[in-house]
């Protein structure tokens, strides 16, 4: 659907039904779920209309994008960081984000801890689907990288992430959304470690994502029209 001529007030009614009605079907509380609105490539002006209704949780892609815009928007907004990260920007991502979503190996959380000023809580990215475009650990990765992070100063794992591979048929992700979902179960039970994260669902399968356990859904073109 082509939202672009659609006031930033409707798209945002609009998202806020749909995360809704998907926990209503899931027989989940609707505040199990938070909206995280993707602000990358939007300029200040689009996340102060998008703070003007009341949301304070944005996602960026790129640190020096964010470092930039940062400064230019309302104080008082939390940012975290949804895209690949690399280990030489880790120091600035560090500073900048109140979480990241999308630590995809062991050594960027270690720097990411080296860096931290302050507690500073993350999400693993898991490649589930093994699709070799896509960034994140292998799901037999996952458990020896929580339980080095426990014992690391500044970095917390709360949970996972996961892009699964696009379908236009959004029911063709959910084995996907599934599969990091048994995976944060079992290594809740192996590692002894609270993950009540999954950041998981964008615009387009945002409903699949809940119904399969998603905390976090990362909404940008249907809050923000296309880009």
């Amino acid at each position: 659907m082509d939202n672009t001529d659609q006031t930033f007030s409707d798209r945002l009614e609009q998202v806020e039904q749909r995360i809704a009605e998907a926990c209503a079907k899931a027989e989940r509380a609707r505040d199990s779920v938070r909206l995280l609105a993707v602000s990358k490539t939007k300029p200040p002006e689009a996340i102060r209309e998008a703070a003007d209704y009341g949301l304070r949780l944005f996602g960026e892609n790129r640190v020096q994008e964010a470092q930039a815009k940062i400064p230019l928007c309302p104080d008082g907004l939390e940012w975290h960081l949804i895209g690949h990260l690399q280990t030489n920007k880790a120091k600035l991502a560090a500073r900048l984000f109140q979480m990241v979503h999308s630590v995809d190996s062991m050594k960027l959380l270690q720097a990411l801890d080296a860096h931290a000023d302050v507690t500073l809580p993350v999400l693993l990215q898991v490649n589930v689907s093994g699709e070799a475009a896509k960034f994140g650990m292998t799901p037999d990765e996952v458990a020896g990288v929580i339980e080095a992070a426990n014992r690391m100063q500044k970095v917390e794992v709360h949970g996972l992430m996961t892009i699964p591979p696009f379908s236009p048929d959004p029911e063709k992700t959910r084995v996907h959304f599934a599969a990091l979902r048994d995976l944060r179960d079992r290594l809740q039970d192996e590692t002894g470690t609270p993950l009540p994260e999954l950041s998981m669902g964008m615009s387009h399968d945002l409903e699949v994502a809940i119904e399969e356990g998603s905390t976090w859904v990362r909404i940008g073109t249907d809050l923000f029209g296309k880009r």
